[in-house]
């Protein structure tokens, strides 16, 4: 088998071929292309016989694995970051790269990048031109706020149409009127680039080829409180296939909101949260994060408790975790986010600063309807006994302990006291699916069904 490492650039690429001979590997050939000879590509891999073939993920490999893939066993993709060995190498070059690409290959110690599938590259595309579209709008009207204050002649509706009408009266100099007219114009010729791109993602979302994963994905995170159609597309785009994180800490570190940590000599320090990985998902999380705290009384306790012990900035980046949490669950499971069962009613929980559209939440009623059961024989206290040792005894752990023995059959005993307030989760442990966004919501870090240990 050969084992090939293929350093990729734009203009060029520098192959590698490697043999494993015992435990040595040996170096078959090494060859140099340009990107524009395609052909001579091809006859080269060709001639290879059965190879292996990896390459980094840079953001021009998709058009070389295209044409590859055919040829080969297996075409692998690594992550750039985790082959620091390449990148922190004092003597660096493009045929020590290919070569050390193909001697990973050949021992299988490849970090593995993803590889998103065609819908899912096309749905990165126009979201994040979207988003870009956004970004100009807002820079542009900055801008243009920006000359006016100049002039003591900003007002809050300059972007409305009588706003702009205000505008073209302002007295400006002659290089600021220039300019103004040039913004004006861009801002306007942007307001289209983003409707376009909207209409092209409503069009998207309505594509009759939609594979059905993707359709149950987009109805269960429409589920979430606080959740329109933009922050849909992002989680889903971005995100991808969620199913391939193997817990919800994995896909919070792709998102890059985990906090760093270092360690030495038993000494531990936190550090900041790490930001790799997609800029726009933690953009949505955080907007996210501002509309759950100010309309949910569930979110607003979350927030509220982190604020005062680490501040408002740190605390909301917190829920956006615990957000991201949430919804990789729910996308793992196939459960649809869940206020309360049928059993249960709500009313409104006091909290500061919460819109009178916040979900209702009330006192839960432990198992409200059930028909009584009759004691087991464990349960039967002896004659003689005071009402005080009964209700000890009938209370303490060993009594339970050997009612549930004596009848396995029958139901915990319910709790003394207030029943717990529905608003302590929003969701209802209805299935094993749900429990697992249950245990989320509190922890973040619950793994899948079947997960292999991380």
């Amino acid at each position: 088998m050969n084992y090939v490492g293929v350093d990729l650039h734009k203009n060029i690429i520098q192959i590698c071929v490697v043999q494993l001979e015992g435990a040595k590997r040996k170096v078959i050939c090494q060859r140099r292309f340009d990107c524009r000879a395609v052909t001579a590509i091809l006859e080269f891999f060709k001639g290879l016989g059965p190879f292996q073939m990896v390459v980094e993920a840079t953001a021009s490999y998709e058009w070389f694995v295209k044409l590859v893939e055919p040829l080969a066993d297996q075409v692998l993709l690594a992550h750039p970051k985790k082959l620091r060995i390449i990148a922190e190498s004092t003597h660096k070059t493009d045929k020590i790269d290919a070569r050390i690409l193909a001697e990973l290959l050949a021992v299988d110690m490849i970090p593995r990048a993803y590889r998103p599938t065609p819908r899912q590259r096309e749905y990165r595309v126009l979201v994040r031109y979207r988003y870009s579209a956004q970004r100009r709008i807002v820079s542009l009207r900055n801008r243009i706020r920006r000359i006016l204050a100049n002039y003591n002649a900003d007002c809050k509706e300059l972007f409305s149409a009588a706003g702009l009408s205000y505008l073209a009266k302002v007295e400006v100099s002659a290089a600021d009127h220039f300019v103004l007219t040039e913004l004006v114009q861009q801002w306007e010729a942007s307001r289209r680039w983003l409707y376009e791109a909207d209409r092209r993602l409503v069009e998207f979302g309505q594509d009759e080829r939609m594979p059905c994963a993707e359709r149950e994905a987009r109805e269960i995170l429409s589920s979430f409180p606080c959740v329109g159609p933009v922050t849909v597309d992002v989680v889903l785009s971005e995100l991808a296939d969620a199913t391939r994180f193997r817990s919800q800490k994995k896909s919070v570190s792709y998102a890059g909101l985990a906090p760093g940590i270092r360690q030495s000599a038993g000494k531990t320090k936190e550090l900041h949260i790490t930001k790799e990985g997609s800029r726009l998902l933690r953009w949505a999380l955080i907007q996210t994060a501002w509309r759950l705290v100010n309309k949910t009384a569930y979110w607003w306790k979350i927030f509220d408790g982190l604020r005062s012990r680490t501040g408002k900035k740190k605390a909301i980046v917190a829920v956006a975790r615990r957000i991201l949490c949430v919804m990789t669950a729910m996308l793992q499971s196939g459960q649809r986010y869940r206020f309360g069962g049928p059993q249960v009613a709500c009313t409104q929980e006091s909290a500061p600063g919460l819109a009178p559209e916040g979900p209702k939440v009330e006192e839960e009623t432990y198992m409200a309807g059930a028909p009584p059961t009759e004691p087991t024989e464990s349960e039967r206290v002896a004659p003689g006994r005071s009402t005080k040792k009964r209700a000890a005894s009938a209370a303490s752990p060993r009594t339970e302990g050997k009612r549930r023995r004596a009848d396995p059959g029958s139901a915990p005993r319910p709790p003394s006291g207030s029943a717990p307030a529905l608003g302590s989760h929003p969701c209802v442990a209805l299935s094993s699916g749900q429990a697992i966004t249950n245990r989320a919501h509190n922890t973040g870090r619950v793994k899948p069904p079947g997960a292999t240990p991380v």
